[in-house]
């Protein structure tokens, strides 16, 4: 029998395409979540622990007999009392539990451009997470996605939902900065081919294709056989006006710190594309279910 692999939040978007990827190659799973009560996903295939970052101890009792731990653990936006200052501590106190369980690897899922003299938080954090893993004497590799997508993906379904709706699309800035979206399920296949693996790294887990903000709304509205205005916006007009449907959708639609990212062209990469998927061929594929509904990231995240 082989020895599980442990997965945080394998009930979450990121850590469930992994989880079924192990699932896919026949290894055990185990997985570290705040929502046990989402096990029904897998038909009791992953044993389920909870993640419990206050209590060091239990952590690495939950974690000891596993070979591998791929982390997903982050924030997309303060909440309450999870401030990114909070998420950094926890991620120190997950690195070090798995050390103490005796875990041989870790794959952590970092950003595109992370910097750690940022001013954007988001990228500061995810840059100063990455100096956790690699200060944790661990085996370890860095992935760094910029946009994903897939079946039940955030940003690319809900930017077709938008589009499906309304005429008009408000566009933050110029639209002429860059992304770089990667298929979920590439990411998942690299991430797992990454955790066989002994020597550290870090790769920009990226798609082959990169597209303006303006040509992926033109893609995606031609994809969902609308049309589109694009009207451009001051970056903080199109901020607060997105707030608005966010009420009413009880969501985030955009943070500053992910308007202002992407303005600065941070989720697009120079690299050599490690994943294949074309979103082009893939919308072309899934054109007629992309967007018919919206997808809530506050709803999977705390609700």
């Amino acid at each position: 029998m082989n020895e599980p692999s442990i997965v945080t939040g394998a009930f979450s978007y990121t850590g469930s395409y992994i989880a079924r990827e192990l699932l896919a190659r026949g290894m055990q799973v185990c997985t570290l979540t705040n929502h046990p009560k989402r096990a029904e996903m897998f038909d009791d295939q992953i044993e389920v622990k909870p993640l419990v970052l206050s209590d060091k101890a239990q952590l690495v009792e939950s974690m000891k007999g596993a070979s591998v731990l791929y982390n997903t653990f982050w924030i997309r936006f303060e909440r309450k009392s999870m401030t990114f200052k909070r998420a950094l501590e926890n991620t120190k106190v997950l690195l070090s539990a798995a050390r103490e369980a005796g875990i041989e690897r870790v794959v952590h899922v970092s950003v595109t451009n992370p910097d750690i003299e940022s001013d954007l938080p988001y990228f500061r954090g995810k840059a100063e997470a990455e100096q956790i893993v690699a200060d944790s004497g661990l085996s370890h590799a860095v992935l760094r996605p910029a946009v994903l997508y897939g079946a039940d993906g955030v940003l690319i379904n809900n930017l077709a939902w938008l589009i499906r709706l309304f005429p008009v699309f408000p566009v933050p800035g110029d639209g002429k900065y860059r992304l770089q979206p990667t298929l979920v399920e590439d990411f998942a296949k690299l991430a797992v081919d990454c955790g066989g693996e002994t020597v550290n790294y870090v790769v920009d887990a990226v798609g082959p294709e990169t597209f303006s903000f303006n040509e992926l709304l033109r893609l995606i509205a031609r994809s969902v056989n609308r049309r589109a205005l694009l009207i451009h916006l001051p970056l903080e007009l199109a901020l607060s006006l997105s707030r608005i449907p966010g009420i009413v959708l009880r969501d985030v639609l955009m943070t500053r710190n992910e308007v202002k990212g992407l303005s600065r062209n941070l989720l697009a990469s120079s690299s050599i594309p490690s994943c294949s998927t074309k979103l082009s061929d893939w919308l072309k594929e899934n054109s007629g279910r992309i967007g018919r509904r919206y997808i809530s990231d506050f709803a999977r995240h705390y609700r």
